[in-house]
């Protein structure tokens, strides 16, 4: 059975971004593991019993990054499910794309990470080496442009 976790990308905008181009001014949530390799991720986590996938997600985001539903907008539209391999077992990751309403709102960090960046684009494919993660990213970054 393959192991399944939720989660969701989050971004914010930044206030000061030139009018001009409004995407220039997200930014994108990545939390990075106190375990393993350290690697860098948008808060997700295993669904537990009698739980949705939704749910999973919103509540991984509250005791990873400290972020209640209620601080975050949906974003109708967007779902993405990557499948990979971990430890030679299939795992599939669903996640939504979410919105800081304000972003200025503090991250608190569970025991499971040991940073926070919020970073432009280019920089978070920096930090999420893993390829399906870097086009992800990308793909939610032209989804929200073609949303302006």
């Amino acid at each position: 059975m393959a192991v399944r976790a939720c989660g969701l990308i989050i971004y914010r905008r930044l206030q000061s971004a030139p009018s001009s181009k409004i995407t220039d001014g997200i930014e994108y949530l990545l939390l990075q593991t106190s375990y393993g390799t350290h690697h860098w991720t948008p808060p997700k986590g295993h669904v537990d019993p009698g739980e949705d996938d939704l749910q999973t997600a919103f509540r991984e985001t509250q005791e990873e990054a400290g972020l209640q539903a209620s601080q975050l907008t949906l974003i109708e539209g967007y779902k993405k499910e990557l499948h990979y391999p971990v430890r030679g077992k299939p795992k599939t990751v669903i996640y939504w794309l979410a919105e800081m309403k304000d972003c200025n709102t503090e991250i608190k960090l569970s025991e499971e990470h040991q940073a926070f960046q919020w970073l432009k684009l280019e920089d978070a494919c920096k930090f999420a080496e893993y390829e399906d993660m870097q086009a992800t990213l990308k793909e939610v970054h032209q989804f929200l442009c073609s949303k302006e």
